[in-house]
C-alpha cells in the first residue's frame, strides 16, 4: 500500500495523519465517507453502490518510530448477483490492525533463517507497512480492509447455480455432440 501520494492519484477515501502528531497514548478517531467519497469507492471497488463507510480506530505510536492503527470498519454496499444480476445488499464488518514503520527501518525487515529462506507465520501478525515522508493515510487503510472483505461472488439468498449437464447424444431430444461428425473420419 502506498502511504505517500506525491503527485499521484488521490485515493477514493483519504484521511492523512502526520506521524509526528501521534502520541504514545492511543487516540480514538471516527471516520465517515461523504457522498463524493462513497461514489468514488463504488468505482474503485467495482460495486453498484456504496451506501456507507464508517470506521472507528485507535492511533498510537508503536516502538520508537512506528505507528499502530487498529479498529473496526463497517460498510453497506450493493452488488449485482452473479446468477440473476439483481441487486444484493450486504454489510461489511471487519476488525483490522496495521503497523507502519519508516522506510528503511530494521523493524520492516523480513526474518530469514540461516539459509536465507523467508519465515512467515500464516497465523501470525502481518508484516509492518513501510511509509515514506511524515504522513500515513488512515482513510486508505480503512478502505483497503473494507475492500478485502467484499464478497467477490455475491448471490441473492436461496439462489444457486444449477448444474450444467450436456445432453446425452444417445437421447433423441438431447443436444447433439459437436464431434459426432468426426467419429467416422479416418486419417489415410
Amino acid at each position: 500500500m502506498k502511504s505517500n501520494h506525491d503527485g499521484g492519484e488521490k485515493p477514493a477515501f483519504s484521511y492523512p495523519v502526520k506521524v509526528g502528531n501521534i502520541s504514545a497514548n492511543a487516540v480514538m478517531v471516527k471516520l465517515e465517507a461523504d457522498a463524493r467519497e462513497l461514489e468514488a469507492l463504488a468505482k474503485v471497488w467495482r460495486v453498484d453502490v456504496v451506501k456507507s463507510l464508517k470506521a472507528e480506530l485507535q492511533m498510537a505510536r508503536w516502538k520508537k518510530d512506528g505507528v499502530r492503527l487498529k479498529g473496526d470498519v463497517k460498510a453497506e454496499i450493493v452488488q449485482s448477483c452473479v446468477v440473476t444480476l439483481e441487486p444484493v445488499a450486504s454489510t461489511i464488518k471487519e476488525h483490522f490492525e496495521q503497523i507502519f514503520v519508516p522506510e528503511g527501518s530494521k523493524l520492516a525487515r523480513i526474518v530469514t533463517n540461516e539459509v536465507s529462506e523467508m519465515v512467515l507465520d500464516p497465523d501470525g501478525p502481518d508484516l509492518p507497512e513501510a511509509f515514506s515522508g511524515d504522513t500515513i493515510d488512515a482513510g486508505e487503510v480503512v478502505a483497503e480492509f473494507a475492500a478485502l472483505a467484499i464478497d467477490p461472488y455475491p448471490r441473492k439468498p436461496g439462489i444457486e447455480f444449477k448444474d450444467h449437464i450436456e445432453g446425452d447424444p444417445n437421447e433423441k431430444g438431447g443436444r447433439p455432440n459437436p464431434f459426432a461428425a468426426l467419429k467416422d473420419w479416418k486419417k489415410d
